[in-house]
């Protein structure tokens, strides 16, 4: 058949089998806009901003695995998607974005709503194209989704004049089945020799961590991860990232680790003799400072990204391969040769770990004047039952939900760890419930965050999506407040969020139900009731104690050992 450029970018989103398109249409992408009119397989969603769609479909993606898929058109649409770009990037999200351009005799000549999309986004996508000719557009769009889902994912950018998606213009389609790139061939098996390597140091370690990043999740290696620490009784620790991909509630799961990671997990961090790392990229947040991170360990780093290996930190044994299949051999090596860890010395350990545990560096103090953020958290968690698809934005109520909501199953914990985007919570939690549209899906945020792309409740309500939407409100910029205080010596330098909205009027005039709850005591029924309201939105303006800290905390530059416990647990250990 005969299909004009933007009929050949539709028809390839079926192809694909995309379901949902996340966009904002203006004059380089109208061909296309049209071509979606004319069809019904493919659902566009209409977002208030750009930044938005590629939030929407950065959720959509790690909530189903699948590539997030976003339209926009050229000059501020597309420089207003980059910063949702650079998020999926750092959190190697995979993601197609459509950009319009303007029409190919006017690139170069500074026309209208003209930007160089592909000089601007090369630093943060997997890779980018300008399709110059209608003929190549197929083999294009199959590039970019082999690309984004393969490998290391990532965003792809696909750069299109306007020109040639004319409907005037037709040419024989055929969608190619699959794509060679002779440039492009990612890793998939890792190699044997070097896996039986890892096992047996591994099986001969007195004191053994498996520490597992977004990479487990991303991977869809979960079930693996888990039967690899119940088949070896290691403790296992998990990155912000990796939350879920071992169940957060099992007893060797030691908590999170990193800059606001667990006592115990930094302290085991610090001691282990054999690290297990397994799609994690050794990031400053969970290195802490580099010449003190694990001083007593051999190290092995499973990846598929083969430039991660020892890039932050030297690696005795890399493992470059799918992370699953990787494990997957592991176990099989493991159950053929019967190996069996040292029972004496990983009883001794784990005694160890829990005198760390012990600490109960989690422990915050009770209030039934005020409401705790961490109670809050906890009290989320109860009422829920763990079961939410939780988006987060970027502050202390990030680190709180990471603390104190424990995930069991992968792709529930939804948020911004590398880029750590303010605004991204509310629009990723709309992709989440698009793509799972009969789950529960809440967004955490604070009341600096939320209003960064506050305009998505329009989004909402257009498409009635039933949110949860929980807003921490302490009335700063908590994390930036909780720095100044700690290290600035109380000079809170432009962190205090004056003349907010009425959060409740503001949510009712989208639409929306709108509460507010400013007791503990009225928490778990103010949750039940917004929880009850399964066909609505509901925004939930939580007032929380404005001088919580979120601890442990490690401060920048400092090791794993060197934790600031709260202020509580501190003089009580000093009694000790």
């Amino acid at each position: 058949m005969e299909l004009s450029g933007a009929q050949i970018v539709v028809q390839s989103l079926k192809d694909e089998g995309v379901e949902h398109v996340f966009g904002y249409p203006g004059g380089s992408v109208l061909h296309i806009y049209d071509a979606i009119f004319q069809q019904e397989d493919v659902r566009h969603v209409l977002v208030r901003h750009e930044q938005g769609a590629t939030h929407a479909a950065d959720g959509y993606a790690r909530a189903t695995g699948k590539p997030g898929v976003v339209l926009v058109t050229s000059g501020p649409g597309a420089t207003n998607a980059v910063t949702g770009i650079a998020t999926a990037y750092m959190d190697s999200i995979p993601m197609v974005v459509i950009t319009g351009q303007v029409p190919s005799p006017l690139i170069g000549s500074d026309a209208f709503q003209e930007v160089d999309t592909i000089g601007i986004t090369r630093p943060c996508v997997k890779h980018n194209f300008l399709v110059k000719r209608v003929e190549d557009l197929a083999e294009t769009m199959k590039k970019a989704f082999h690309i984004a889902n393969t490998g290391r994912p990532g965003p792809v950018v696909v750069d299109i004049p306007k020109d040639v998606t004319d409907p005037n213009i037709k040419v024989p389609y055929e969608y190619p089945s699959k794509v060679k790139m002779r440039s492009y061939s990612p890793v998939e098996k890792g190699h044997l020799g070097q896996i039986k390597k890892a096992v047996e140091l591994m099986m001969g370690a007195k004191r053994p961590v498996i520490y597992s990043g977004g990479g487990v999740v991303i991977g869809d290696a979960s079930a693996e991860l888990t039967e690899l620490v119940q088949k070896t009784g290691f403790p296992i620790t998990n990155t912000l990232m990796g939350l879920g991909a071992y169940p957060g509630t099992d007893k060797q799961n030691i908590g999170m680790l990193g800059m606001h990671g667990t006592y115990e997990a930094n302290m085991a961090m610090h001691e282990t003799d054999v690290l297990v790392a397994i799609g994690a990229r050794f990031d400053d947040r969970v290195t802490g400072k580099i010449a003190e991170f694990c001083p007593h360990a051999q190290i092995i780093h499973i990846d598929v990204d083969p430039a991660s290996i020892s890039k932050n930190v030297r690696i005795d044994i890399p493992i470059v391969g799918q992370v699953k299949s990787v494990l997957n051999d592991m176990l099989r090596i493991l159950t053929e040769r019967e190996m069996q860890a040292d029972a004496d010395a990983l009883d001794a350990w784990w005694k160890q770990i829990e005198s760390w545990r012990a600490v109960k560096c989690l422990e915050y103090p009770k209030s039934d004047e005020v409401i705790k953020p961490q109670f809050a958290v906890d009290t989320l968690h109860k009422v829920t039952d763990g079961g939410l698809y939780l988006t987060s934005d970027v502050g202390q109520h990030q680190m709180f939900a990471a603390q104190y909501y424990a995930f069991d199953k992968p792709r529930r914990w939804i948020n911004s760890g590398g880029l750590g985007t303010m605004g991204f919570g509310l629009p990723a939690a709309m992709g989440v419930q698009m793509a799972h549209p009969d789950a529960t899906v809440a967004c955490i945020t604070g009341e600096a965050s939320i209003l960064m792309c506050i305009q998505e409740l329009a989004t909402c309500k257009q498409y009635n999506l039933p949110l949860k939407i929980i807003l921490l409100n302490n009335g700063y910029m908590g994390m930036v407040r909780q720095w100044q205080e700690m290290f600035y010596e109380g000079r809170y330098s432009h962190s205090y969020v004056d003349a907010l909205p009425d959060f409740v009027e503001l949510a009712e005039s989208f639409g929306h139900v709108g509460m507010r709850i400013d007791k503990p005591g009225d928490l778990a029924a103010g949750f039940e009731e917004a929880f009850s309201r399964k066909d609505e939105l509901v925004f939930i303006d939580v007032v929380v104690d404005p001088s919580e800290n979120v601890y442990p905390m490690i401060e920048a530059g400092k090791g794993h050992h060197k934790m600031h416990l709260s202020p509580q647990q501190a003089s009580e250990r000093e009694l000790a």
